[in-house]
């Protein structure tokens, strides 16, 4: 749960950041697409240093 979280916020951060940026249509893919698997990757991690704290 933590996984698809992490993809869909730094999708929107991506998004946000390339928009400000002053990027186009493929850009706004582009730094979605690797902020989403960059938090996804963070989140996986969360994920695991939970699971393995808690049992």
């Amino acid at each position: 749960m933590i996984i698809i979280a992490g993809f869909v916020l730094g999708a929107v951060y991506g998004v946000r950041k390339a928009r400000k940026a002053g990027g186009k249509r493929l850009d706004l893919l582009q730094y979605g697409a690797g902020f989403g698997i960059a938090f996804s990757l963070l989140g996986l991690f969360a994920t695991l240093l939970l699971d393995r704290l808690v049992l």
